[in-house]
């Protein structure tokens, strides 16, 4: 099987607590649950034990986390008018797959309007940014393998209200912006 330089990595992102704001890496080590750091919290109401999801409360999008789990919490509690409080995740907290690819010419489909219903082209919430040649497009890659670095991805769909593709990670390994996307 030929393998094919598709692109380069332009930015990574983890997300350390889920739904809260990304933070941009150079460098991250992708593992089985996802990048590393990646929703390793949750931010959980304090009355009922109920995870606080961004879908319904979508102020917490433009939250940065500190990296300190107390103070987010109490800064949270305060924006939202409820107690909450962080929770460590098991693995990552990441609902459908472990790493969300999307590339700068999906982003430029979506600003033309090309977007998934329910799609925020501003924020794709992606891990990996991809700059593509020749103005490809990753939905193409489903069904497909796809290395990046040191780590190897199957590509396993298409979100349903996201930008981009989802995969699943075959072999860990460290992904750098700048790495080599082949296909």
């Amino acid at each position: 099987m030929t393998t094919t330089t598709a692109g380069r990595v332009a930015r990574l992102w983890i997300y350390p607590v889920k739904s809260l704001g990304s933070t941009s890496r150079n460098q991250v080590r992708l593992d089985v649950t996802g990048p590393e750091g990646d929703r390793a919290w949750s931010v959980v109401d304090a009355a009922n034990g109920e995870t606080v999801r961004g879908k319904h409360a979508p102020v917490l999008a433009g939250v940065q986390p500190t990296g300190d789990p107390d103070a987010d919490a109490r800064a949270l509690s305060d924006l939202l008018g409820r107690e909450v409080h962080l929770r460590a995740a098991r693995g990552s907290a990441a609902d459908v797959a472990a790493v969300h690819l999307v590339s700068q010419q999906a982003i430029e489909r979506a600003a033309a309007g090309d977007v998934p219903e329910g799609c925020s082209a501003d924020d794709p919430r992606a891990n990996v940014l991809l700059d593509l040649a020749d103005g490809g497009d990753e939905r193409t890659w489903v069904g497909r393998t796809v290395r990046i670095g040191g780590a190897e991805l199957a590509v396993t769909r298409t979100p349903k209200h996201c930008l981009g593709v989802y995969a699943e990670v075959r072999r860990p390994g460290e992904v750098a912006v700048g790495d080599a996307v082949l296909l």
